[in-house]
């Protein structure tokens, strides 16, 4: 049963994607999950540039993505070139580099929980009109109740379930757990860490937390 968990929940994030691009003027989407044994995971992108967005926020800790989640409300970013990215510089300067004209965020709400969030980018600047803004939220508010339904029938949000998924990202919060562990600190400084050397020496968090996972950097000895 466990290894069926992010399987159904990619096809249903793949149909989720897709019916955002046929319903509004974008070009590509990616959509994480929250919350249970699935933590924080990409369940979905429609192709590279947004797979890698999506990537960059989490690794950089900073973003649009970011700020939706945590306000709980979109984040619209209709030019990329005329934003200040005041918020997220190292994001922004990353983000300055492909070929995003346009970034609108939406979070996945069902009232007091947060489900999920799904990133919208386009190839030509300009804004969402008041149709699509409304559209989009309709479809982000049935995306949350499909999701939130669909984790909760497979076990994801009690922690019944686990994923083998190259986009899971259990190994990240298994190493944040054991940088934890190896500082004394709490779990936002661990995580804050793994980011600082990713960045600091041009590796992805992944490969930084496979480097702790195999016991060859130790966050611990750079202790006193």
């Amino acid at each position: 049963m466990a290894n069926k968990t992010v399987p159904e929940l990619e096809i249903l994030a793949a149909k989720m994607c897709a019916s955002y691009l046929d319903a509004l003027p974008v070009t590509g989407a990616a959509l994480s999950a929250l919350g249970g044994s699935l933590q924080e995971t990409t369940l979905w992108a429609t192709d590279a540039l947004a797979g890698r967005l999506d990537e960059l926020q989490f690794d950089l800790g900073e973003g649009p993505r970011w700020a939706a989640i945590r306000s709980r409300s979109p984040v619209l970013i209709p030019g990329v070139h005329d934003a200040s990215h005041e918020r997220w510089p190292v994001f922004g300067k990353a983000l300055l580099e492909t070929n995003a004209q346009a970034l609108f965020v939406f979070p996945l709400v069902v009232g007091a929980v947060d489900v999920g969030v799904v990133e919208l980018y386009r190839a030509l600047e300009g804004p969402l009109s008041p149709a699509d803004l409304v559209t989009a939220r309709g479809l982000s508010d049935r995306a949350a109740w499909s999701l939130l339904g669909s984790m909760l029938a497979l076990g994801s949000v009690d922690g019944s379930g686990e994923s083998d998924s190259v986009l899971s990202r259990r190994e990240i919060h298994q190493a944040t757990g054991m940088v934890l562990a190896q500082t004394g600190g709490s779990a936002a400084d661990a995580l804050l860490m793994l980011r600082a050397h990713a960045f600091a020496n041009g590796l992805t968090l992944r490969e930084t937390c496979d480097a702790v996972l195999a016991r060859t950097l130790d966050f611990g000895s750079d202790r006193g």
